[in-house]
């Protein structure tokens, strides 16, 4: 039986951070980061049955197609992902009232629908690109068991060796793929390897006041090879959701509208259509 202060649990029997009931979500799931990207999703819907809030968690579920999705905010960051992922994965895999993992479990569909800056120069901003493999440069998963994944999407790049000959002291880095399952659905996407920071300014390699410690970190991950390509794109989940989804057994896959590209300096001028194409995109293939 899980402990009252590992599985915390609302007066009203809902989990604690999401304030969800097992029955108010679906089993395909969208992940946006921005709370007012949520009604952005559900307006889409041929109907709405659960509009639920609880501090930047926002989620709606409903019916499109014939199919039932639920779209939940996560705020910004792999912190947040934490959250997020484990409660979805709590509220179909463990029984609540009993504090006990379910004896058989179920697999969610999860599309991260988000934005995210390139760091090669013929990557153009308002670029859809799929991210086929997330590195993550923000330390979470270190915190997991890997050995104990569902399946084998945990992936070798070499990329703690290119780091210590690159002089760049941050955590350890982890990286694990996208689900081959989900890939498929959105083949005709571009594809890409994106890297997951766990802030926006210098650990992205910006600068304001506060001096970065690596001046040419842009520059050396642009540069850094692996035998799938070029590290293509720098955001702050990814890496999380897709390792996450690994350890739990679920079915992920994280979708880029590409904002910024950095080499260049340039920011999208069009983010609110796009954005909404790529919405479009998502609940069609879900």
């Amino acid at each position: 039986m899980l402990a009252n202060s590992e599985l915390i649990l609302n007066p009203d029997g809902s989990i604690y951070h999401l304030n969800l009931l097992p029955e108010d979500i679906a089993s395909k799931i969208i992940l946006v980061g921005d709370p007012d990207r949520v009604e952005s999703v559900s307006n889409l819907f041929d109907s709405v049955r659960i509009k639920k809030q609880k501090r930047e968690f926002i989620a709606h579920t409903g019916d499109i197609n014939g199919k039932e999705v639920t779209v939940i905010s996560t705020g910004i960051g792999t912190d947040n992902i934490d959250i997020v992922l484990n409660e979805l994965d709590a509220l179909v895999n463990i029984d609540l009232a009993n504090r006990e993992v379910k004896k058989t479990l179920t697999t969610l569909e999860i599309v991260r629908v988000g934005t995210s800056g390139s760091i090669q120069s013929n990557i153009d901003v308002d670029t859809f690109l799929v991210s086929a493999y997330g590195i993550g440069m923000d330390g979470t998963m270190n915190a997991y068991d890997y050995d104990n994944r569902a399946d084998e999407q945990e992936i070798n790049l070499d990329f703690s060796d290119f780091l210590f000959e690159a002089e760049i002291d941050l955590c350890l880095p982890y990286c694990f793929g996208a689900h081959t399952d989900m890939l498929t659905k959105f083949s005709e996407l571009n594809k890409g390897i994106t890297l997951t920071h766990n802030g926006f300014y210098a650990p992205q390699g910006r600068q304001l006041r506060a001096e970065r410690a690596y001046p040419d970190y842009i520059d050396t991950m642009a540069g850094f090879k692996t035998k799938y390509g070029k590290i293509t794109n720098f955001e702050m989940e990814t890496s999380t959701i897709y390792g996450l989804s690994s350890v739990l057994g679920h079915k992920a896959i994280s979708l880029n509208l590409i904002l910024a590209n950095r080499p260049k300096g340039q920011f999208s001028v069009k983010y609110k259509e796009k954005m909404e194409e790529l919405i479009h995109i998502a609940l069609d293939r879900i």
